[in-house]
Formats: C-alpha cells, structure tokens, sequence
C-alpha cells in the first residue's frame, strides 16, 4: 500500500534535521565499523547520579501514594525545595504557591512555553547561536525569530544595541542563557540590568536559561535574572537537575519566576502531560538539599578537564578561551574549514565526536563544541589522536 498519504504537519517539515539526532546515528555506523568512539559531543554528564539521592529515589519508589498520577503544580515538598535552595543561592524570595513549577526537563518546559504563549507570526528573539530549543520551541508554536548574531569580539554577550526599535517595539519574547551553552560564555550583573531595562521598555518577556548555573570555576558565581529588581515582573527562569546533579536521565527540571508566566505553561502542561513522577520529585528534592561539597566537587572535576584540553589544544597551535562556566569548550575550526566538515573529519580520522557549532545557528558557523565528559586519561587518548591523525589549527 501507498503510504505517500501520510505526512507530518508543515510545524514539523519545516524544522531543520536536529543536528543531535544526526550525530546518534553517525555515532552508531562508526561503531558498526569497529571505532573505539570518545564521544565529546552531548552535554551528558559522565558522573553518577549522587548516592543519596538514589537511596531517596528507592525509598520513595516503596511509596504506595507515589504510584499514582502526581499534583499536576509538583509535590508541595519539592516546590518548597526549590525555593529553599533559590533563596541559599540567590537570596532570592519565592512563593512555592505560584512562582516555581517542576518540569520533565528544561528542554521541555523551554519549548512548551514557546507553545503557551507564541501565536503564529508573533517575533521572538533568540540570540545566534543559541540552544536549540530556544528558537525551535517558537518555530513549533508558529512564531518568527530574530536573531540576535552573537560576535567573539563581544565576548558572546548579547549586544542590545543591535536590536533595531522597530524589531523591539514588535518582539513578545527574548530567550538569553548565561552561562551559555554552546559558548561558555558569561554576562557581568549590568548586563542583566541592562536586559531588564530593555525589557520593561518594550515590554517583553524574558525568558532566561540557567541551567549552567552550579558549573562555575575560578570564583566566578553566575548571576540569577531574579536577583536583578524588577527582573521577577517580566520575566522567568529555567532550570535543570541535570548537569549539576548527574541526573540527565531523570528528566528533572523546573521554572522560577513570574507567576502568571508561570500560570499559563501550567495550563498547557494540564493539557498535554500528567506532571513528573512524585518518586523523581522526592529523589530531586534530596539533590537541593545535599551539601555544598558535592557541588565543589562537581565544579573542580571540569575545572581540572577544561585546563587539561586547553593546554592539550594549544601545544596543537589553538588559542582556546578559558571559560568561567559550563561543560563545554567552544573551538575554532582550522582557518577555511567549515564546522560540519570539521566535525565529521574528525569522527571519521580519529573516532573523536565533537558537536559543529552551525547546529546551534549559523552564528556558529566555524566552531565547534567540544564537552568536558570524559576524564583527563581519555582526554590523553583524543590529544593523542588529533597528533596522530595530523590535526591542528593550522
């Protein structure tokens, strides 16, 4: 039978082929062909979920009450969890009532709020090059994006100044995430007050992504949109249990912020999923309560790997920015080389996965992103590789 009939919606056509989708597969005929990959590709954390809070996910899953369907708002204990933990790192007030949601990940409450609030045809700004979900979940829901081009010579910091008042006056959304993936990069307190300003004077929402916020080194401590005054009134910010915590495969996240932002992606949500399991909720809920050592722990691990890789990379001829945050290092492909090219050379020579930097918009064309998820011994083997193998920046 002719199946040509069946098709997806043009919503779903008219998305670019998800650049992470593409690598798994790639990944998979390499290891068909016998490769021994080192996949520095995904931000996926390579560290074990903390014991306590596994035994908090055992414990809970005895829990008779938890095998039922969960408050679709989140357990009021992990609500309160959450505003606990905001106020200890941000001395910021929240109300568990209305100001903070449990999500199945921030990739999902990112896109969903696209989805809750973008009409078809509304503008929504996005900076390029940016986390997919930032400028696919308006695609989904219908909207338009502006790009924001992101320039090295700005340090990768959003340049309000480049957003004409004519795309402003327009705009209904304005996602941002700092400390950035894929850049690394990150954004002084002014630039966040400046953000706020702009924002009230458009009246835009801000939606901002911070979900690197525990992966700081150097003494550097990266700066919550709600600490700003006034940032709370237009604007939201997401959250994940995932990098921090080692916890990418729970799927645990939540959102912060305003709360009648926060009201109409809980209405969607009623309409589309039944909330997070509560035995997740309990097992998250012990994560922002451990102490502060397992963070310090967390944060000298890829401190070690990321000056480890640069000085790796510089001794084959790239000058590598040290970033403040993150698990990633943004690299610069060899002068001509595009960043697919790039990539997929590099697979195919040394069995090395790096992500090119045009999968997160074409303001990164010419980079690539390289993770910290993998201990310095194997980030040897992939220096030892490129030598073998003959790359270099130049």
């Amino acid at each position: 039978m002719n199946m040509d009939w069946i098709n997806p919606a043009n919503r779903v056509q008219a998305l670019p082929p998800y650049v992470f989708a593409r690598l798994d597969e790639l990944k998979a005929r390499a290891r068909e062909q016998g490769l021994d990959l080192i996949d520095l590709g995904m931000g996926n954390p390579d560290g074990a979920t903390p014991q306590p809070v596994v035994e908090a996910a055992i414990v809970a899953l005895q829990e008779v009450a938890n095998h039922s369907y969960p408050p679709f708002e989140g357990t009021a204990s992990f609500r309160k969890a959450i505003t606990n933990w905001y106020y200890r790192r941000y001395s910021v007030k929240l109300d568990p009532e209305g100001e903070a949601l449990p999500l199945l990940g921030s990739k999902e409450g990112l896109t969903h709020l696209a989805l809750a609030y973008v009409n078809p045809g509304d503008l929504v700004l996005a900076p390029n090059p940016a986390y997919p979900a930032h400028f696919r979940g308006p695609l989904i829901a219908g909207g338009k994006i502006h790009s924001i081009l992101l320039k090295p010579e700005n340090d990768w910091i959003i340049d309000l100044g480049d957003i004409p008042d004519s795309v402003a006056e327009q705009a209904k959304i304005l996602y941002f995430n700092y400390p950035s993936n894929p850049t690394g990069a990150t954004a002084p307190r002014e630039f966040f007050q400046d953000i706020v300003a702009f924002a009230k004077k458009y009246e835009i929402m801000l939606v901002h992504d911070l979900c690197y916020a525990e992966l700081a080194f150097d003494g550097y401590q990266p700066t919550s949109l709600l600490e700003i005054p006034g940032g709370k009134d237009i604007g939201v910010e997401f959250h994940t249990m995932s990098k921090t915590y080692n916890m990418a495969g729970w799927r645990v996240g939540f959102v912060v912020g305003n709360s009648r932002i926060i009201q109409g992606l809980r209405t969607l949500k009623t309409n589309l999923d039944y909330g997070l399991f509560a035995a997740l909720q309990s097992a998250a809920e012990t994560a922002l309560q451990l102490p502060d050592e397992f963070l310090y722990q967390v944060q000298e691990r890829y401190r070690q790997r990321r000056d480890f890789l640069i000085q790796g990379l510089g001794k084959l001829g790239w000058n590598v920015r040290k970033t403040l945050a993150t698990m990633y290092l943004w690299v610069p492909c060899p002068p001509g080389v595009g960043s697919t090219d790039f990539a997929l050379s590099v697979l195919q020579k040394t069995g090395v996965v790096l992500t090119p930097g045009n999968a997160f918009g074409s303001g990164g064309e010419g980079y690539v992103r390289v993770s910290l998820i993998a201990e310095c011994e194997r980030l040897t083997e992939v220096l030892n590789r490129f030598q073998q193998a003959g790359i270099s920046y130049h």
